[in-house]
């Protein structure tokens, strides 16, 4: 129990101070475990990265479950999960009423100084791996391969090809230390609860819609709805927005409050996906019921394969060949996470001078007098707000 309330408590607070999207995450979660906790190092983290890239679901939390897992088993997976993902849940309900609040300028000045704190964050994790990830000139130039794919190729199609290549050049070009023993609190053997869990998941996307149709009952179709969504749909929070739009309305709720509950999201902490709860929550007569509906039944297919996934791909670092090919893999991770960077954070974010200089600013602090990220978040949060009451924005 020890090791489910000190995760718990460590991903709630990332929970409550985690903005800027799926990318972003991954940058606040390098800066906990990898520069502060000193859990993991970046190779291993990127290894993580990159099979929640291959995977289904959404990525940031799939990351922040196989943490929990390394550090606690399927308990410490769950302690994860719960830490990071009740805040946005909780708060996003209760954000519905205050959206009126937030559409003057105080509260677009305020989300906006959030979205360029999200850059300074991303950018110093671009960074970071960049020194230990792509430290040579070979890497190097995989990791601008993995750029200009993804930057070409939007989408889970140029991230997956970057992951791909890296990969292939990794093995052709990248020469790999000898394997180094592994933490075992960080290593999970592969036993019969991870091929439950993979087998787990087909199963239920099968069954789930025959109970819908068999049944004609709503929280069945939701489940149904929601669990296809986590399953099926490749690169994030924001990809799986146009597909729930699709099954969501009309028939459970209006276009309106679909759009209410999505602006609401843009401006939370944690995982996108927890919009589930919201729509959940709108689409029955028990509310409750449908938080809990959404909230599981979208997250649940990509743990079910994260958990199934991860003692294999944790072997493959002891294989050299396999090891050449990580390599690779690590580095493309780098120019992929850069090219998120690039579109849609910077592009999005930095529309005039003034938020390139505060985006600035913000990098500095982290670089330089190493400023906790949530201190970070706060105070980008109060700039963003103060600058609009006197007129900046």
């Amino acid at each position: 129990m020890r090791a489910f309330f000190e995760l718990f408590s460590i991903f709630l607070k990332l929970g409550l101070t985690s903005f800027g999207g799926p990318v972003a995450h991954l940058g606040y979660f390098r800066t906990e475990f990898v520069d502060r906790r000193k859990w993991f190092d970046d190779a291993q983290y990127a290894d993580v990265v990159a099979l929640c890239q291959f995977l289904p679901g959404p990525a940031s939390s799939q990351v922040g479950f196989a943490i929990g897992v390394q550090r606690g088993g399927i308990v410490g997976g769950i302690a994860a999960f719960l830490g990071f993902t009740l805040p946005s849940i909780i708060i996003l309900l209760s954000f519905a009423a205050a959206i009126p609040l937030l559409q003057g300028d105080l509260g677009r000045g305020l989300i906006r100084g959030l979205k360029l704190m999200a850059v300074a964050i991303v950018a110093h994790a671009v960074l970071g791996m960049a020194q230990s990830l792509a430290n040579t000139t070979q890497k190097a130039l995989i990791a601008a391969g993995a750029l200009i794919l993804c930057m070409l190729l939007t989408g889970f199609v140029g991230q997956i090809l970057a992951i791909l290549l890296g990969a292939i050049m990794g093995f052709l070009i990248l020469e790999a230390p000898a394997a180094q023993a592994q933490n075992n609190e960080q290593a999970t053997r592969f036993a019969w609860s991870h091929a439950t869990a993979i087998a787990s998941f087909f199963i239920l996307l099968i069954a789930l819609p025959l109970l819908a149709v068999s049944t004609n009952q709503t929280a069945f179709a939701l489940a149904d709805i929601f669990y296809r969504a986590g399953a099926l749909v490749f690169g994030g929070g924001h990809v799986v927005l146009p597909l729930l739009q699709a099954e969501m309305v009309p028939e459970f709720l209006d276009q309106n409050l679909f759009l209410a509950g999505y602006g609401a999201t843009q401006a939370l902490p944690g995982p996108i996906f927890s919009f589930a709860s919201y729509l959940g929550a709108m689409a029955i007569d028990t509310p409750l019921v449908g938080v809990l509906i959404g909230a599981t039944a979208i997250f649940v297919p990509g743990f079910l394969l994260t958990y199934g996934a991860l003692p294999i791909w944790q072997g493959l670092r002891t294989n050299q060949i396999a090891r050449k090919a990580l390599l690779g893999t690590n580095a493309a991770v780098v120019g992929l996470l850069a090219a998120a960077l690039i579109n849609p954070i910077a592009l999005q974010a930095l529309t005039q001078p003034l938020d390139w200089a505060i985006a600035l600013i913000g990098f500095t602090i982290l670089w330089k007098l190493k400023w906790p990220a949530w201190m970070l978040v706060l105070a980008g949060g109060a700039t963003g707000a103060l600058f609009a009451l006197i007129g900046l924005y």
